[in-house]
């Protein structure tokens, strides 16, 4: 009798453990909660939120979640795959960030250079002082700080970004000189770093962070401290190793296939985008001589992934050790200090301590950004956790996926 009791304590036991028991569990994270994601991806396109989107999450390297949903192209019916290929624009970023801090580990420059050591048409830099906006000339006054590498790769630079700047006189001025192409301009990579050391500043370099093209003219920057175009010295340096083999400025034409349209909602239906100042068909054209170190890169999920591994892993991914381990400590240390009330280290935003009571997903130092077509990512350094969410839209205005995907990984964890 006794021992059919305690059997049938054990079974009530074990009736009584959690959905989300260690055996729902790999690598700490339970897939039962991580269904979740499923549920709140479909419900969006039932609502209409989204079209579709790609997701995927890693943990300690190991892949726990990749899927697609919902219909990429609303013309021929197609639906996201797991391997399509999204413009990731500022995404872009933090590539070219990686690539300066990887020429800067050979003694190549400091990071406190001014930039004009390196390209001098930056002497004459100055900030806006007086604008007409009858023919959108102007007036600047001399900036007293020089603006260096550091201010360049963390936005502090006093430089403004035609497409999207919050001034509205900065962005007449990056219009009339055509600044508004960031994607596929017909200069060259000089051409276009020098028309943007031409333009007025915001603000004095180093007083506060203001969203810019710093990074294309880091692009070029690169060119000239590598001897080496700045597509070939990513795909050398970063993408070879890493096995990107599907993060291009250009896609092969094999592929053109998978690149996947971009699309808006008008009148509750999804459409193809089109955009008056840009061909939206950038990253098909092969016979670009500007490459955007801002803007400018085509990639799928799984290649991001490698790409961020390397900041949760100490610097290496893939066998490889892209950077040393105190330079990836580095890249975690916040660049604004004293500047803004918010964190952005050299190459991507930061989570901050006092950013942890809003529930916004991760740990202390979580790193994140997003692309100009919904595009975004984040990786928790404590947890060792990835997690990227690709959609491909613009001018849409109730979307929040991006951050309930964010939300759905971390209450994942179990362990």
């Amino acid at each position: 009798m006794k021992q059919i009791l305690l059997i049938a304590i054990g079974l009530l036991l074990i009736s009584c453990q959690p959905q989300n028991s260690k055996s729902d569990s790999k690598e700490g994270i339970s897939q039962n909660r991580l269904s979740r994601i499923d549920t709140m991806l479909e419900q969006a396109i039932l609502d209409n939120k989204i079209p579709g989107a790609v997701a995927f999450v890693s943990r300690n390297g190991q892949t726990l979640y990749h899927k697609s949903f919902g219909i990429s192209n609303p013309i021929t019916k197609e639906r996201y795959k797991n391997d399509d290929i999204f413009r990731i624009a500022s995404m872009t970023k933090a590539v070219t960030s990686l690539a300066v801090l990887i020429l800067w580990e050979e003694g190549k420059f400091f990071l406190d250079d001014p930039i004009e050591k390196y390209i001098p048409e930056f002497k004459n830099t100055g900030i806006l002082n007086s604008f007409n906006a009858k023919d959108s000339t102007f007036t600047t006054t001399p900036n007293k700080k020089k603006i260096t590498i550091r201010h360049l790769l963390t936005h502090t630079s006093g430089m403004g970004y035609g497409e999207i700047d919050g001034n509205s006189e900065i962005r007449a001025i990056y219009w009339k000189n055509n600044l508004r192409d960031i994607f596929a301009p017909n200069e060259n990579m000089q051409e276009v770093a020098a028309k943007i050391a031409k333009q007025p500043l915001h603000h004095e370099p180093d007083k506060k962070f203001t969203y810019s093209l710093g990074i294309d003219v880091l692009g070029y920057f690169i060119e000239k401290i590598s001897g080496k175009p700045f597509p070939e010295f990513l795909k050398e340096r970063i993408f070879n190793p890493l096995e990107m083999k599907d993060t291009y400025f250009t896609i092969p034409k094999e592929h053109h296939s998978r690149l996947v349209p971009v699309l808006t909602q008008k009148n509750g239906l999804w459409k193809m985008y089109s955009a008056n100042h840009y061909n939206i068909r950038y990253p098909l054209l092969d016979s670009k001589t500007f490459f955007s170190g801002g803007a400018g890169l085509s990639s799928t999920v799984e290649d991001y992934a490698k790409f961020l591994h390397v900041f949760i892993n100490q610097g290496r991914s893939n066998g490889h050790q892209l950077i040393g381990k105190k330079t990836c400590e580095l890249l975690f240390e916040n660049q604004l200090t004293g500047i803004e009330n918010w964190s952005h280290g050299l190459a991507f935003g930061l989570l901050s301590k006092k950013d942890l009571r809003k529930g916004t997903g991760g740990s202390e130092g979580t790193l994140t950004w997003g692309g100009y077509f919904n595009t975004s990512y984040f990786a928790d350094p404590n947890e060792k956790i990835i997690g990227i969410i690709y959609k491909q839209t613009r001018d849409i205005s109730n979307d929040d996926t991006s951050q309930r995907f964010r939300e759905l990984v971390f209450q994942s964890i179990v362990e």
